[in-house]
């Protein structure tokens, strides 16, 4: 049983604050990637409780290279650093299932903790076929893309929810953290949220046959809409046609073209 892990920084028990996520020389961040390291260690460890036979760990935030190395798990392989040739590096149609940690809800999300979708700076939203879409349709599109399910999904409570909306209710979601405003949560400690991580992941093999890839209609007609009309202009409109001052849209003929736009 193959099982691909995609992760993210901002879902992860204990960070609360984007300077925990975004000056890499601080301190906070240095500590972040500790948190980030053991949960995604839980996560691994319930895949093996659960009878996963190969596990691949991909480091998505930022610039991907978050993990501490000598900390993570030997049970699994991991794609780290950046500059990878396409998304989802290592995914293909072998592996069974997906599963997300340390996720966060879309941009706007109310009480979604440290919400944003690609950049927490340039205020994007996307829609996608005409529906609002966050990063964690977006990893489910790639994912569907080669035809794997996603069955767990780790982050906050508006993640969660985000989750089961788009990915339907059978997938296992975990909740380690309640969002009060966008820098302040109800937290579980890390180490309660990793035994909740590794139980979810045990308990998620069980449902990958009530899950199904997450695919919308080819092509996707995909829309890009920035903060202010400052930021649009500094977007250029990559493989785009600009439609107003902050708006973008592109026709897509696979879900591997999202993060070109």
């Amino acid at each position: 049983m193959k099982i691909y892990i995609s992760t993210d920084l901002e879902g992860i028990s204990g960070i609360t604050t984007f300077a925990q996520t975004r000056d890499r020389e601080s301190v906070l961040y240095q500590q972040a990637r500790h948190l980030l390291t053991a949960e995604v260690n839980a996560a691994v460890q319930g895949c093996l409780d659960g009878g996963a036979t190969e596990i691949v760990v991909s480091d998505g935030h930022g610039g991907g290279f978050n993990f501490v190395p000598d900390e993570l798990h030997p049970g699994a392989t991991y794609v780290t650093g950046p500059g990878r040739p396409r998304p989802a590096c290592g995914l293909d149609e072998s592996f069974d299932a997906a599963m997300f940690v340390g996720y966060h809800a879309m941009n706007g999300t109310e009480t979604g903790v440290l919400y944003h979708t690609q950049s927490s700076l340039g205020d994007n939203k996307y829609w996608y076929n005409g529906r609002e879409s966050g990063e964690i349709a977006q990893s489910a599109l790639i994912c569907g893309h080669f035809d794997v399910p996603v069955v767990m999904v780790t982050g906050d409570d508006a993640a969660c929810a985000e989750a089961r909306e788009f990915l339907g209710e059978q997938i296992i979601t975990v909740s380690v953290k309640e969002g009060y405003s966008r820098e302040s949560c109800r937290m579980i400690p890390p180490a309660r949220a990793h035994q909740l991580v590794q139980e979810g992941a045990a308990a998620a093999l069980k449902v990958i046959d009530r899950c199904r890839p997450y695919k919308i209609d080819l092509p996707i007609r995909a829309r890009l809409q920035l903060g202010s009309r400052e930021l649009a202009d500094k977007h250029g409109g990559r493989l785009s046609q600009r439609v107003d001052d902050r708006t973008f849209e592109r026709t897509m003929e696979s879900a591997l073209e999202i993060y070109q736009f």
